[in-house]
């Protein structure tokens, strides 16, 4: 209590880090920045443009618990059998448009570059992006999407409008990618806890759930600026000299 009231972690917490591996971390995390207070090479997005953010959420299982799950009641929390039988996985794509909060998404048996491609097109053939002049796909470099082949792959596919243009978030940079804030909330109040009897199941409640966080949802009040950027930065080049001097 002491520690707390001082405003101190107690001494078994920890906090971790990760060092920006990418040496055009800045360049790249500050043209998201950009995308998100609607600017693009020094210019402001017109109406008809849009930013989608994008990722895939591996691995969710379907546990069916091996007795019922007990629902709350008033002086007692819900119950939930801690073993459970696998009932396989669903890989989750999904999409969210940063200025509008809308999410696209859907299941997959398999994580690949066909999958995302299918949620580019599930996305690019729906108004208002369907007749977009131009759409930002914003990825992180995982194998489905990574580098100038999979930009060169999307503009093929859509060479006129509209212009879909992948844009690659920094390496280690996924807290950059608005996308996995929607899938923090998607953790909270849809797999946990985790009891569904089988992936039918699950995939309705994924899907389901979308349009009943639409349904109220704003965009997300996005705060971390250009100048937060270029502070972070310099306090990781402070942390490497210090590291090198010993």
């Amino acid at each position: 209590m002491a520690l707390a009231s001082r405003g101190c972690d107690p001494p078994w917490y920890h906090r971790s880090w990760i060092f920006p591996k990418d040496p055009d971390c800045g360049e790249k995390a500050g043209r998201l920045l950009d995308l998100y207070s609607r600017q693009w090479e020094d210019k402001p997005l017109k109406t008809d443009e849009f930013v989608i953010c994008a990722d895939e959420k591996t691995s969710i299982q379907a546990r069916r618990r091996l007795h019922p799950t007990e629902p709350c009641k008033p002086g007692r929390a819900g119950r939930v059998e801690n073993r459970y039988k696998r009932g396989g996985a669903w890989v989750y794509f999904s999409t969210l448009d940063v200025h509008n909060a809308r999410v696209f998404g859907r299941c997959e048996a398999v994580n690949g570059i066909a999958p995302f491609d299918s949620l580019v097109e599930q996305v690019m053939t729906r108004p208002p992006y369907n007749d977009a002049r131009r759409v930002f796909w914003i990825v992180d470099n995982c194998s489905v999407h990574r580098g100038q082949r999979a930009v060169e792959r999307l503009r093929q596919r859509y060479p006129r409008h509209p212009v879909v243009q992948l844009v690659h978030a920094p390496t280690h940079a996924s807290w950059l990618n608005q996308v996995e804030i929607y899938f923090s909330i998607v953790q909270r109040e849809v797999l946990t806890p985790n009891d569904f009897p089988n992936l039918d199941v699950l995939a309705e409640r994924l899907l389901d759930f979308q349009y009943y966080w639409e349904s109220t949802a704003q965009p997300f009040n996005w705060k971390f600026t250009r100048q937060d950027l270029k502070e972070l930065l310099n306090k990781f080049d402070q942390r490497t000299m210090q590291t090198a001097t010993g």
